[in-house]
């Protein structure tokens, strides 16, 4: 099978951008050369699903992407005066059936740009696909993705030893399946992209889902073989009247505690879920400063020179 054809003009942009001073524009890239694996069936072309009478966040809309079947990522560069060096894949949610691709995607990469982080928005597989784990497909885009990043982390101007992932909701259980399950590819091998470890250096899970079993105590979901060998660094921030349950974050934050693995977790008393990163009156919407002090704290953001 042929490797990947990747747009040389996404890597002129970077050049443009490196030597004018400004950041480059978003550049999107296939993760795989021809049919993602396994993908057999044909779907609706993809689209928004939102409807008219959605529900709003913070007063605006959201776009709800449906019928994912060609996997990207999307590069988006800080100018070259900010960059760190660090990068984060970022997984938007949408509980396995869509992509909120604006409130959990487009707008976080953004603002990770303003504090000199690179990110690659993911636009993984969705819907669930018949007769498989919800999360299989999109965990096969997540390894790709991760290890497309540090192959050619050199070309996108970043360190291939600090390069994150940032999920939210089902994209926060995809960043958590991702951050225990990177030993080997639940696909064949494509390139020599798929050579290079795909295992996120830090992890930052928003509101997650899908951490624990409900119906069996909130045990640790079995996709999740939390270990000090392998588990990178967590930060969880949720709020207490989730839906989804605060009990996610709590039960898996123990586990990693337990483990020995780095963990920072912040619990908010209201904000229910779904939130994004829009600012809003409840104190939750302010994680993104909790998120910029670990990063810092930690290291991560250091200089790129």
């Amino acid at each position: 099978m042929k490797p990947p054809r990747f747009h040389p003009v996404a890597f002129v942009l970077v050049f443009f951008a490196v030597v004018s001073g400004l950041a480059a524009a978003p550049t999107t890239l296939p993760l795989w050369p021809d049919r993602a694996p396994g993908e057999t069936a044909a779907f609706p072309p993809e689209a928004d699903t939102t409807k008219a009478n959605g529900a709003l966040v913070a007063g605006r809309p959201v776009v709800r992407l449906g019928n994912v079947a060609t996997p990207t990522i999307t590069i988006y560069s800080p100018t070259p005066a900010k960059n760190t060096g660090a990068a984060v894949l970022v997984c938007p949610g949408g509980g396995y059936s869509i992509l909120a691709m604006d409130l959990e995607g487009t707008e976080v990469c953004e603002w990770l740009n303003s504090i000199g982080v690179t990110a690659v928005l993911l636009k993984y597989r969705v819907p669930k696909r018949a007769g498989l784990e919800k999360h299989s497909p999109p965990l096969q885009d997540a390894q790709r993705a991760l290890g497309l990043v540090r192959a050619r982390a050199g070309e996108l101007g970043i360190d291939p030893h600090r390069i994150g992932v940032l999920g939210f909701s089902a994209g926060g259980h995809l960043a958590a399946v991702l951050s225990n399950q990177h030993a080997t590819r639940t696909y064949p091998t494509i390139d020599a992209a798929d050579a290079v470890s795909c295992r996120p250096d830090f992890v930052m899970l928003i509101y997650p889902a899908y951490l624990t079993v409900k119906e069996t105590n909130d045990a640790i979901a079995p996709e999740l073989a939390v270990s000090a060998a392998t588990t990178p660094p967590t930060f969880l921030a949720m709020a207490e009247d989730d839906p989804v349950r605060v009990e996610n974050a709590l039960f898996y934050y123990v586990a990693l505690k337990r483990a020995g693995v780095p963990a920072e977790l912040h619990l908010y008393p209201k904000g229910g879920h779904g939130y994004g990163l829009r600012r809003s009156e409840v104190t939750v919407t302010t994680w993104p400063d909790r998120v910029a002090d670990w990063l810092k704290a930690a290291g991560w953001l250091k200089s790129a020179k």
